[in-house]
């Protein structure tokens, strides 16, 4: 009785003398339940959130809970002054693009600072054979879409994401909490607990890891993985330059060259400005990163212009001038490419010259062959320039079994991949879409949305879609990395073969989202569409004759080649042999 009658002065003395920090942490050992736990506040981690709570299927059925480390608010309020972007880009094709509409998340995107890419020029940097991708190659102006994909700010695609989940009572966000460890009970089948930094322990029924390559769930879960380094860093920074011309059209034209050391990525974001991937060694990725901006901007015009042997020469004495201590200056980057231009014949009104007086750009007349090359670069917007190193990674399941059921991965906790395509979060985009659809098709169906039978359709559907895409950049990656005659031949007849056949590039940009799965059904019953798809195939048929004609050529060109190479070599032998036989 004695204890009853003090417990209020007990409970009482003990709130006053126990810190708050740990007064906090004591009353939050509650396990606190949830159906579904995120974990990571990314832009696939937020998507997900948005997919889930917008379903009216899941509502008032769902507690679900988004856990991310950072402060998200920085996100929510972030903002930028007009003409001025972040270095972080992404290429949103149009499938991801549809998605987000279908959630609602997309009309909170500030469309004003994204911009579509109608066109797309890709060519060899050793032989120069091109390869062009086009919107009216695909009839996509019948569906309603303005280009093949649209490039957006990371952040203004997460600002959206976010501003959209904080309408959304059923989605609370945690963040501000690092996942310390995560546990489960030795019991077959039981929940996952996310023990985070501030003391909370968060038990879920199934638990999904949208946390990026170094994944804490993808650790609990004990998948393995596979995959190597490239050996390359990126370089990202955004560029100003001049407008486009009257006549030219606006900037919605994407250009990539692939250079020996890498490939080098031009992506327009508005009228003046465009956004840089460039994939080099990490040498001269660190030597570019030391230059000051304006020598920086000279190195990636010439990039885009010069020939391989003077642009790998340009890159020698960056390095070097790097190891020495000594930058180069701009003077000196200036007279060099002046002389390798002059060296190379290259006229001064020709696109392919980056040395024309700033003042003169916008005034003077485009010349015919202004369409092949990025325009010219003025300025690098300061405090943008940044470098990450690459690599390839896949996990061997999406889903987690044994005791780490109950979890799965998305995003980049499942697979990363080299920036060369854009692809990377549209992979992740479209793991959203499907998980999200497993989810609610298991909860209608009145399933356990962590059983591991209603999470393999998952894996079932995106597995092989993600590596096919995977391998097949991991393949052009390491086949446009060198710079080996017989293969620099193969490799550019091949492309030069592929921009003839229209229905063999439609297929690849329908195969890497530019029409997305809801427009991909209408152009079965559109007319319009059908007809233009007809086309292109009539097109495609039309150019296998000349496909032919050239596999002939290349054939007979091959053999000769090896014909002479053997010759040489008999030659060489006999030369050998006359004097051996010479020596006494």
């Amino acid at each position: 009785m004695l204890l009853y009658t003090n417990a209020p002065r007990l409970l009482s003395k003990f709130l006053s003398s126990t810190p708050p920090n740990r007064l906090v942490r004591c009353l939050s050992t509650i396990h606190e339940n949830y159906d579904v736990v995120i974990v990571g506040g990314g832009p696939a981690g937020l998507a997900l959130a948005c997919a889930l709570g917008s379903k009216s299927e899941l509502q008032n059925v769902l507690k679900i809970a988004l856990v991310e480390a950072g402060e998200l608010s920085r996100v929510h309020n972030w903002s930028s002054p007009n003409g001025s972007f972040s270095n972080r880009v992404v290429s949103l094709t149009n499938a991801s693009q549809a998605f987000l509409k279908d959630t609602g998340s997309w009309d909170y995107v500030e469309l004003e600072r994204t911009a579509p890419v109608k066109e797309m020029q890709v060519w060899d940097g050793v032989s120069d054979a091109r390869i062009t991708f086009s919107t009216s190659e695909l009839g996509l102006s019948s569906t309603g879409q303005s280009g093949m994909a649209r490039l957006i700010e990371t952040l203004n695609l997460q600002r959206g994401l976010l501003r959209h989940l904080h309408a959304m009572p059923t989605v609370q966000i945690i963040d501000k909490s690092r996942v310390q460890s995560i546990t489960s009970d030795e019991t077959p089948g039981s929940w996952p607990m996310v023990h985070l930094d501030t003391g909370r322990i968060l038990n879920a029924r199934l638990l999904i890891g949208a946390d990026g390559p170094n994944s804490p769930v993808r650790s609990f879960a004990n998948i393995p993985s596979y995959g190597w380094s490239y050996d390359t860093q990126a370089i990202v920074c955004t560029m100003d330059h001049p407008p486009k011309g009257p006549f030219l059209g606006p900037n919605t034209t994407a250009y990539q060259r692939f250079l020996p050391t890498g490939p080098i990525a031009f992506l327009p974001i508005s009228a003046t400005a465009s956004s840089l991937v460039w994939s080099t060694k990490p040498a001269l990725a660190a030597a570019l990163k030391a230059c000051k901006p304006s020598v920086l901007a000279r190195m990636i015009n010439a990039a885009f212009r010069l020939p391989d042997v003077s642009v790998g020469y340009i890159h020698n004495r960056i390095l070097e001038a790097h190891e020495a201590g000594k930058p180069l200056t701009e003077e000196e980057i200036n007279a060099e490419i002046l002389w390798r231009e002059q060296s190379h014949s290259i006229n001064q009104t020709s696109a392919y010259s980056s040395m024309v007086p700033e003042a003169s750009i916008e005034s003077r007349i485009p010349p015919s062959d202004v369409e092949l090359v990025p325009p010219v670069v003025t300025s690098i917007q300061p405090g943008t320039v940044a470098s990450f190193p690459l690599r390839y990674n896949h996990t061997e399941t999406y889903v987690g079994e044994g005791q780490g059921s109950r979890t799965v991965l998305v995003g980049d906790a499942a697979h990363t991949i080299h920036p060369l395509a854009g692809q990377g979060l549209n992979l992740g985009l479209g793991d959203v879409e499907c998980l999200s659809r497993c989810i609610t098709e298991a909860v209608m169906r009145g399933g356990d949305i962590g059983a591991y039978t209603c999470l393999l359709p998952y894996t079932q559907e995106r597995y092989l879609e993600n590596h096919k895409i995977m391998s097949a950049c991991d393949k052009l990656h390491k086949i446009y990395s060198t710079s080996f005659g017989p293969l620099v031949q193969l490799r550019s007849v091949g492309l030069e073969v592929l921009n003839e056949l229209d229905s063999i590039k439609a297929a690849i940009m329908m195969s890497a989202g530019s029409v997305s799965r809801k427009n991909n059904r209408v152009l079965s019953y559109n007319s319009d569409a059908r007809t233009t798809m007809f086309n292109v195939a009539a097109k495609g048929v039309e150019s296998m004759n000349t496909a032919a004609h050239v596999a002939r050529v290349v054939r007979d060109g091959l053999t000769g080649l090896a014909a002479d190479t053997l010759q040489t070599v008999a030659k060489a032998a006999n030369s050998y042999h006359q004097a051996r036989k010479d020596v006494p």
